[in-house]
């Protein structure tokens, strides 16, 4: 299908985003039927994440091979990555060969892919070969995966003139089909990749990590072009996948705007931003906003604690010849993800410290008990809530009984009360959960009007610049679930 250049992205159609809501009946999972394109979407897997931790060194590939495994038991006919598959932007060799291991795994067989890739896969793709794995014969692939980088894995340059990304070594494999990169610094244009099965056509559009302030800029000076797919009749579903910060109060330059995105754009996968939101959210411009979040817990906040999905996207073709294709999501609980159990305390509402001078050197151990109970009381909880015995096969740190270890953050409001030593508390509860250093968090709630002191943000609560050593300093930068 040949293509030709939309207006600059702020342009709009005449076409409703609206009525890809239409509701239609599903098949079964497993059951896919020919005009039913089904892709199992997934963001922020970090693999590699606490590589060198002996309790959580394996959440981050548990999970992934939980996420490749639906896709395989979903029925799926792709897997979509929104960026950061790995941690880091040069993952270990072990790194690395886990992700290959486990593709390989859930990837490669001699079932039949029913999606058929219809644009020039030499603009769609880089590197030496330009095409879909699938359609390599030299390789069986049962389950395509299609990723863009995020801004943990993005492309380096170490000397010379490429740069490559950890991607670039699962595309050079045949194992992942890596796209959404952009060769030019002053502008950039996205190709789709044309999509087809059955009556089914999707346009899917990618984009890549680049500075949040250096895409803004490009986008208010209309130096982002979508190409659209032209010479067709019949329409297209649009979905693009990005990976940047979203509108969230962290200043108007340092994100991308929704209204950046063109209105006739029929869903958006947001990565990046870790919080699992994947109801369909309806954008300013009347596309659709689904954000899966991270697969496993990289900072210790709230967005994190929210319980962990996947999803899949279902396509079809309208009833009419002139309806635009109809979509659904359906949100899938992961299993394999390690408890996360977060809970608030304010020690001006303790009992036991309102008749007490706070300069009373018997503060520190008033503090710790009510402490401990409090931690126990989240342990217990986390206990009840999950199946720490039998529901998480194959994860490493347990306790004597056999039990998975969980995560556990305490978020003490101090007052005026004295911090702990931290790392000291957490000794007591080493073999009993999963990051005993970093189990609590000493803050201070910002009074109204105060000023002076270097302040660190974290959701909302402004933290003493002396605190800064009393918390796991992965949190440092996140003000939400995300790692920046």
């Amino acid at each position: 299908s040949s293509s030709s250049s939309s207006s600059s992205s702020s342009s709009s159609s005449s076409a409703s985003a609206s009525a890809a809501t239409t509701p239609f009946v599903l098949p079964e999972r497993g059951s896919v039927s020919d005009d039913v394109m089904r892709l199992l979407i997934s963001t922020d897997n970090h693999l590699g994440y606490m590589g060198g931790d002996n309790i959580r060194r394996e959440d981050s590939y548990l999970a992934f091979k939980e996420v490749l495994a639906t896709g395989v038991t979903s029925g799926a006919d792709m897997v979509l990555l929104g960026g950061d598959l790995f941690h880091d932007n040069k993952p270990s060799r072990g790194c690395i060969h886990r992700a290959i291991t486990l593709l390989r795994q859930h990837c490669l067989g001699d079932s039949d892919v029913a999606i058929q890739m219809c644009s020039d896969q030499g603009t769609n793709f880089r590197g030496d070969f330009r095409r879909v794995n699938y359609e390599d014969p030299n390789f069986n692939i049962g389950l395509p995966v299609f990723s863009i980088h995020g801004n943990h894995d993005d492309p380096t340059r170490e000397g010379g003139l490429t740069s490559l990304s950890a991607n670039d070594i699962l595309s050079a494999a045949n194992l992942v089909n890596y796209f959404g990169t952009s060769e030019h610094l002053d502008s950039i244009k996205i190709y789709p990749l044309l999509i087809t099965k059955g009556n089914t056509r999707l346009a899917l559009y990618g984009l890549g990590a680049m500075r949040d302030e250096r895409l803004n800029r490009m986008f208010t000076k209309g130096k982002v072009t979508f190409v659209r797919p032209s010479g067709d009749v019949d329409p297209w579903f649009s979905v693009f996948v990005v990976h940047q910060n979203r509108d969230k109060g962290r200043g108007p330059k340092n994100c991308v705007h929704e209204s950046m995105i063109p209105s006739w754009m029929d869903v958006v996968v947001w990565g990046h931003e870790h919080e699992c939101l994947i109801e369909p959210q309806e954008s300013s411009s009347g596309y659709f906003i689904t954000q899966p979040g991270s697969t496993v817990a990289t900072s210790l906040v709230e967005g994190e604690a929210v319980k962990k999905h996947i999803c899949t996207l279902d396509i079809r073709l309208g009833d009419k010849k002139d309806d635009k294709p109809l979509f659904k999501l359906t949100s899938i609980p992961m299993t394999m993800v390690r408890p996360f159990i977060m809970e608030e305390i304010d020690l001006s509402f303790c009992e036991e410290l309102e008749s007490v001078d706070p300069n009373d050197p018997q503060v520190g151990d008033i503090i710790s008990t009510h402490l401990q109970s409090k931690v126990n009381a989240m342990i217990e909880r986390a206990k009840d809530e999950h199946d720490l015995k039998d529901g998480f096969p194959g994860m490493l740190g347990r306790d004597k009984e056999g039990r998975v270890l969980p995560l556990i953050r305490l978020r003490v409001f101090r007052g005026q009360h004295q911090t702990l030593n931290v790392q000291r508390f957490g000794s007591q509860y080493l073999g009993s959960v999963a990051n005993p250093k970093s189990m609590l968090q000493f803050a201070r709630k910002k009074q109204a009007g105060a000023k002076g002191g270097r302040k660190r943000r974290l959701g909302g609560v402004a933290f003493d610049a002396d605190d800064t050593g009393e918390f796991d300093m992965n949190d440092a930068g996140a003000s939400k679930a995300r790692v920046s």
